[in-house]
């Protein structure tokens, strides 16, 4: 299924998929109006929501209430290349969480499959085309 790029004004930039509209917009500093999440924002959260999917199934999965539970995403910074050189994520676990399950929350999370197309990327080609007339 495609996905379609459109542009509402300003600095936003909205993904149309699936019948969700995904809005961006950029910080007032970077001269948006800061109403959505900017593109990278998005592109962290898909990591750490995917990596909360795989937890969220272990547990559903043994009957283990999820309350309690939740990631924390901490980035690190490489100032030359100005991008992100490390991602961590913790799982915060309630106190009752299953000791013996540990490790193994951990192996879940790692099944992130947003995180294994980073391990090896897809090739990602730019072209252009003309609108047909309507």
């Amino acid at each position: 299924m495609d996905m379609e790029i459109v542009f509402p004004g300003g600095k936003k930039v909205d993904a149309l998929y699936k019948g969700f509209t995904i809005k961006t917009d950029q910080a007032p500093y970077a001269g948006g109006e800061g109403s959505a999440p900017a593109c990278f924002d998005l592109f962290l959260a898909s990591i750490g929501t995917c990596a909360g999917m795989y937890v969220l199934s272990f547990c559903q999965k043994r009957n283990i209430a999820p309350e309690g539970l939740k990631l924390i995403l901490k980035t690190e910074k490489d100032r030359q290349k100005r991008m992100i050189s490390r991602i961590e994520i913790e799982i915060e676990l309630p106190r009752e969480f299953p000791e013996k399950y540990r490790e193994a929350v951990i192996r879940s999370a790692k099944l992130c499959v947003v995180t294994k197309h980073m391990y090896d990327p897809p090739k990602i080609d730019v072209h252009t085309t003309i609108r047909k007339s309507s």
